[in-house]
C-alpha cells in the first residue's frame, strides 16, 4: 500500500459529501422503481399465516439481520436465518406458512439459491432482494426487489456501500408499508416500546416460555448417537439433554454436535454419546426475562438454553424457536 501525505480537511469531506451523494441519489432511483412487485412483495407477507425469514451472507446478512429487527418490533413475526447456518441444520426453523425473504446482491449467492429451492418445495413463499433482475435468484423468487444501484460509494467501485444502504431503505419501506397495512398504530407501538425498548421483552420471563422438564429430551448419559438422535427429532429442539446416572445433567448434545462429529469421525451411528455431547451447557434461571435468554443465545451462538429453578437444578429449557413463537424477538 502506497502512503501519501494526510489530506486535508475539505478533500476529507469532500470524500464523505461524495458517498452521502452517490447513495442519496441511489435511493432516489429506488424510489422511482416501486411497483407491482413491491405491493406483491406486501400482499405476500399479509396472506401468510406464518412468520417472516430474512437471510443473506455477509453484507447482506448484516443487512437481512437488521429487517428482521426492524419487521418484528413492528408488527410482523420475523427473524433471522444465516445463509450458511440454514444449510447445516437451522433450515427445521423454517415452516411451509412462512415467507423467506433472501438478500444478495450479485442475485448468485450459491447458499441461498440451494436453500430458496428448498424453502419453496415444503410450501414456503419467497422474496428475493437483488441488485440483478436477470440474476438466478430473482428468478427462482415468487417476487423479486430490485435494489440494483449504479455504482458503489466506494471510490474503488467494490466495497458494498451505495447497495446496501438500498437493501436497508428497501427492507425499512417494505417494514413500514407492512406496519400501515395491519392497522399497528400509537398505541401498539407504545405497549411493545415502553421507555423505549420492547414490552414484550421487559415483561415476558423464561418460566413464562420455557418448556417444562417432562418435555424436554433426554437421554441417559451410556446411550449412542443414534438413540440421541432420534430424541433430538422427537423433541423437536435441536438437542436432547443428556442425564447422568443420578438424574443430574451431564451434557448436551445437538445438531451441531452431530455435525462435528460426523465432520471428525465419521460414522457415528455406534459411538457413545457422552464422546461426543458438550459437557457443559449453557444455562439461564427461569427467574431471568427472556430477552436476557435470546441476548445469552445471541452472544453464544447457540440455539437451545437450559434452564434451571432457584435450586440450580433442571427445570426445563428454552430455543430459540421458542422465543420466536413467544415473540420476544
Amino acid at each position: 500500500m502506497t502512503h501519501s501525505s494526510p489530506p486535508v480537511t475539505e478533500d476529507i469531506v469532500a470524500a464523505a459529501r461524495r458517498v452521502l451523494d452517490i447513495e442519496a441519489r441511489a435511493i432516489d432511483a429506488l424510489s422511482d422503481r416501486l411497483g407491482e412487485d413491491f405491493a406483491a412483495a406486501v400482499r405476500l407477507v399479509l396472506d401468510s399465516t406464518g412468520r417472516v425469514i430474512v437471510s443473506g451472507l455477509g453484507k447482506s446478512g448484516h443487512i437481512a439481520r437488521k429487517i428482521a429487527a426492524t419487521m418484528a418490533s413492528t408488527g410482523t413475526p420475523a427473524y433471522f436465518v444465516h445463509a450458511a447456518e440454514a444449510l447445516h441444520g437451522d433450515l427445521g426453523m423454517i415452516h411451509r406458512d412462512d415467507v423467506l425473504i433472501a438478500l444478495s446482491n450479485s442475485g448468485e449467492t450459491a447458499e441461498l439459491l440451494a436453500v430458496v429451492p428448498l424453502v419453496r418445495r415444503q410450501g414456503g413463499r419467497t422474496i428475493a432482494m437483488t441488485g440483478k433482475p436477470d440474476s438466478t435468484l430473482a428468478r427462482l423468487a415468487d417476487v423479486h426487489l430490485d435494489a440494483g444501484v449504479a455504482t458503489e460509494a466506494c471510490s474503488l467501485n467494490l466495497a458494498p456501500t451505495a447497495s446496501t444502504t438500498c437493501a436497508l431503505a428497501l427492507g425499512d419501506a417494505l417494514a413500514v408499508a407492512l406496519l400501515d397495512a395491519r392497522g399497528f398504530r400509537e398505541d401498539d407501538f407504545a405497549r411493545s416500546h415502553p421507555g423505549g425498548a420492547l414490552g414484550r421483552r421487559l415483561l415476558t420471563h423464561v418460566r413464562d416460555v420455557m418448556r417444562a422438564r417432562a418435555d424436554v429430551p433426554t437421554v441417559g448419559v451410556d446411550c449412542t448417537v443414534t438413540e440421541a438422535l432420534l430424541q433430538v427429532t422427537r423433541g423437536g429442539m435441536g438437542m436432547t439433554v443428556v442425564l447422568d446416572e443420578a438424574g443430574g445433567v451431564a451434557g448436551v448434545f445437538t445438531d451441531g454436535d452431530l455435525r462435528r462429529a460426523i465432520d471428525r469421525l465419521g460414522d457415528v451411528r455406534t459411538v457413545p454419546v457422552a464422546d461426543v455431547m458438550s459437557r457443559q451447557p449453557r444455562s439461564i434461571s427461569e427467574a431471568k426475562l427472556a430477552a436476557e435468554a435470546a441476548d445469552v443465545m445471541e452472544r453464544n451462538r447457540v440455539n437451545q438454553l437450559l434452564v434451571t429453578d432457584e435450586h440450580g437444578a433442571l427445570a426445563g429449557a428454552l430455543s430459540m424457536h421458542d422465543l420466536m413463537l413467544a415473540k420476544v424477538i
